[in-house]
């Protein structure tokens, strides 16, 4: 009788935690950015004319994106920086703006902060690969610009940021 009341109390308790058991949510996986192509200008001299800016594909892409609370510049994202240092040393009177953003977790001071990090860790490469410090400026808008405003990693990932924005083309 004894052996008979604890096979129903383990299957009965069982039971209960498989039906309190946390259904698996299916969510979407992070953007992943696409790859760059090695620093290529479009003529056959090896320069970048002004144009290039809307027409090349690396210099088209100007967002960096980051991991969970990180300012290190992924390695897929290194083609992209020598790119864009490569046309901003060819044009000297060219202006950037790297402005950081961060997912909305964390209070709006953590937020600023985050942003303007990964804003200086862009502009430090930038400089490292050639670029004129004079030509870049760091504005951090933390989470108060979101391009997801979802409340999901797949959104987070996306506003993890810093856009590189030509103020001066030249």
């Amino acid at each position: 009788m004894k052996f008979a009341v604890r096979i129903l109390f383990a299957t009965i308790l069982l039971a209960g935690m498989a039906a309190c058991a946390k259904k698996a949510v299916k969510t979407d996986a992070p953007v992943e950015p696409t790859p760059v192509a090695e620093t290529t200008p479009t003529d056959t001299s090896g320069r970048y004319k002004v144009g290039d800016l809307d027409s090349d594909a690396c210099l088209r892409q100007r967002v960096v994106y980051f991991d969970l609370d990180q300012t290190a510049i992924k390695s897929e994202f290194q083609a992209q920086i020598s790119c864009h240092a490569a046309y901003l040393r060819q044009f000297p009177n060219a202006r950037v703006t790297l402005e950081g953003n961060a997912d909305e977790r964390g209070t709006r001071e953590y937020n600023l902060g985050l942003g303007e990090r990964r804003g200086n860790a862009v502009q430090s490469a930038l400089s490292s690969a050639g670029a004129a410090y004079g030509q870049l400026t760091v504005v951090s808008y933390g989470e108060e610009r979101p391009v997801d405003r979802g409340h999901d990693e797949a959104a987070w990932a996306k506003n993890r940021r810093v856009e590189i924005v030509y103020t001066t083309a030249n």
